[in-house]
């Protein structure tokens, strides 16, 4: 392979010579076939997925089978969809950031990816001085992001919710409605867009517009990052925040839950009228109104309806499976949806924006061991029993800047520049600082009640949430916006048990002692 790193090709050229097989691709020899992502219509290839429309996924590419599903699976033709869409207000990267510099020394740290995750952190670690360089197509954001407005407010992006409803209300059955007590925003994805390219722009990011294809450790210990055209970039330390499937790009942990998958198909409309009032942001509407079957084996998982009426006409519906072993297909949602809305008695005039969400949840934790690191959603910070991860990618940059920064500079107070295995793993201090003990404790408390909420159906949701939002307000409030301790989780668990009925009381108890989450939670929590 040639290097185009300017000056110093002839070094970096070398050291990619002798430089080892990643580790990563030991996986394959396990079975896993490469995969390469394609898209075809009309016929469908061995191996390959029809979606609605005719398109085909053929399973390469990928690192593994998990992989493949994590970035859209059989749906992936509507995720590309969604990646593709065009938002004309948000600066394209390139004409705001300079470029990566091919000539100079490399670079203290790369990060891969320019979703909220990727930005957030490259403008934070920049701020400590780092030379950084953020690697990744030149893409906008295209997923409509909803958040509690408070949360927003704390890290100072209030400017960047475009609309804020007072208050967010759940519908379960034909009973009384439940008030959260929680204002809720609607994000802009032009303005957070603008507001973290102006931070990396200040702080002084650079850029590459690339997809990576691989990341080499050299013999001097830099890494270096290859992407398209030959193209390598040499640094210190890389961080993937390419999104969930980064299996190419990062080791996970082997024996993992399988991970499962949140879909969501939504509209932006404007419609004759609606049935909700439009200062109230409809969190979860659980009724069911469709009396039409739909023949398909996956509409019997239990979906919900999300809401934001901005207006008494103007409205954006999403139907959303909140969590399923394989992805509810988007063309089930959207139908659903369509019936729905058909017994709502609304009908829509004018159509804005479609929506395809496809959120991988659950899973494995990234492999602390290695030297390249993660963050965002390739380091399984979505949340797994809601989906959310936006704030948290958020609030925890300026954290994990700050310890990747201290590694670097540790690494020069023992006069070396560059990574050295001979020091000892110091990449962990930077995972422990992303995933420690009681953060793991969380995660696997939320694993198991996703692996509760997989099993029930539609009446045992019912049941579930009626239960849930009996609870402490604290309780409930805090899962949500996951401000509970692991400590709180616990008497979470205890209240949740004693105030349930019977036949959701026995549904724990059989849960926690047969299903291998309960098994995991326990362990974790026991760990010291």
């Amino acid at each position: 392979m040639e290097c185009v790193v300017g000056g110093g090709a002839g070094r970096f050229a070398a050291a990619m010579a002798v430089a080892p097989r990643p580790r990563w691709r030991a996986r394959r020899a396990r079975g896993h076939a490469p995969f390469r992502r394609r898209r075809a219509c009309g016929v469908v290839r061995a191996g390959g997925a029809r979606s609605s429309d005719g398109c085909v996924a053929v399973r390469e590419g990928f690192a593994d089978e998990e992989d493949y599903v994590k970035a859209g699976g059989s749906e992936l033709c509507f995720v590309e969809m969604q990646q593709g869409k065009a938002m004309d207000d948000q600066s394209r990267i390139a004409d705001k950031l300079p470029p990566i510099s091919l000539g100079n020394d490399p670079l203290d740290l790369v990060v891969i990816g320019c979703g909220p995750a990727g930005l957030a952190l490259a403008a934070e670690s920049a701020k400590l001085g780092l030379t950084v360089g953020l690697i990744g197509p030149d893409l906008p954001f295209t997923n409509n992001y909803g958040v509690w407005e408070d949360e927003f407010k704390d890290l100072g992006l209030a400017k960047c919710i475009e609309h804020v409803w007072k208050d967010t209300i759940v519908y379960l059955d034909d009973s009384k409605p439940i008030l959260i007590g929680r204002a809720y925003g609607r994000v802009s994805r032009h303005l957070l867009h603008e507001e973290l390219l102006d931070r990396c722009v200040k702080s002084g990011v650079s850029f590459l517009s690339s997809k990576v294809e691989s990341i080499f450790e050299a013999v001097d210990g830099y890494s270096l990052v290859a992407c398209e055209h030959n193209v390598v970039i040499p640094c210190r330390l890389a961080t993937v925040a390419s999104g969930a499937a980064s299996g190419k790009l990062l080791q996970y942990e082997v024996g993992g839950p399988r991970v499962s998958v949140q879909t969501a198909y939504g509209v932006e409309v404007e419609v004759e009228n609606h049935p909700y009032d439009p200062n109230l942001m409809v969190f979860m509407d659980y009724r069911d109104y469709i009396k039409q079957e739909i023949p398909c084996s996956e509409a019997h998982s239990p979906t919900f309806l999300y809401a934001m009426p901005m207006s008494s006409t103007r409205v954006f519906f999403e139907e959303t499976c909140l969590a399923s072993k394989d992805a509810m297909p988007f063309d089930v949602l959207k139908e659903k949806l369509m019936l729905r809305l058909e017994t709502l008695g609304v009908r829509i005039t004018k159509t804005y924006e479609e929506e395809w969400s496809y959120i991988p949840v659950g899973g494995s934790l990234p492999n602390t061991e290695q030297k390249n690191l993660a963050y965002g959603a390739a380091a399984s910070m979505v949340h797994p029993a809601t989906g959310y991860s936006v704030v948290r990618s958020l609030s925890e940059a300026p954290n994990y800047a700050s310890a990747i920064a201290n590694i670097l500079k540790a690494g020069q107070v023992k006069g070396t520049h560059a990574y050295k295995r001979s020091n000892g793993n110091i990449s962990m201090q930077a995972w422990n600082t992303l995933w420690p003990l009681e953060r793991k404790r969380q995660r696997a408390f939320f694993l198991f009640g996703l692996a509760l909420i997989l099993q029930l159906d539609i009446e045992g949701i019912r049941t579930f949430f009626h239960t849930f939002f009996r609870l402490p307000r604290w309780m409930w409030q805090g899962f949500l916006g996951s401000t509970l301790s692991s400590a709180d989780l616990v008497l979470f668990a205890f209240y949740m048990f004693v105030i349930a009925p019977n036949d959701l009381r026995m549904g724990l108890v059989r849960h926690l002692l047969s299903d291998p989450t309960g098994a995991t939670m326990i362990r974790t929590y026991l760990t010291i």
